[in-house]
């Protein structure tokens, strides 16, 4: 397999892993119970695409890169000064932000030199990440109504 096919599939899966962290970050922050419910949701199809890219990047024969490194760090850092006190409102803003990001790096990804079989995988991933940004803004229709 080339090892650009394998560089592009570990971007996603650092992408997933920063989602993951960032999920925690907000998930401590949150006070409604629901919110914070559908909040680990989201998180917890995070976990299964962290999952299924890395169980995909060494079944092709390459090395799962599941150190969220510096990137993923400086991330952290950013998301937690945006935040400050944050109510559950700017909470949920916050996450479909990033969420978005993610997305939007996703399909980055999937425009780069991918297999087709790599492709289907990137695009299952995308497809779930943008199931999870309709649920956050369901969630923020709510908020905007009380």
């Amino acid at each position: 397999m080339d090892n650009e096919t394998i560089k592009s599939l570990n971007e996603l899966l650092q992408g997933e892993y920063m989602a993951i962290e960032s999920f925690n970050n907000f998930i401590s922050r949150l006070e409604d119970k629901s919110i914070k419910a559908t909040f680990q949701d989201v998180q917890k199809q995070h976990r299964k695409n962290t999952e299924t890219l890395a169980n995909y990047i060494q079944n092709i024969g390459g090395r799962p890169d599941e150190n969220l490194g510096i990137k993923g760090k400086m991330g952290d850092i950013m998301i937690n000064m945006e935040l400050g006190s944050g109510s559950d409102d700017e909470v949920v803003e916050k996450a479909i932000e990033g969420e978005t990001k993610g997305v939007n790096m996703a399909e980055k990804v999937l425009r780069g030199r991918l297999d087709e079989k790599s492709r289907d995988v990137a695009g299952e991933i995308l497809e779930n990440d943008r199931k999870s940004i309709e649920r956050l803004k369901i969630l923020d229709k709510r908020q905007q109504k009380q």
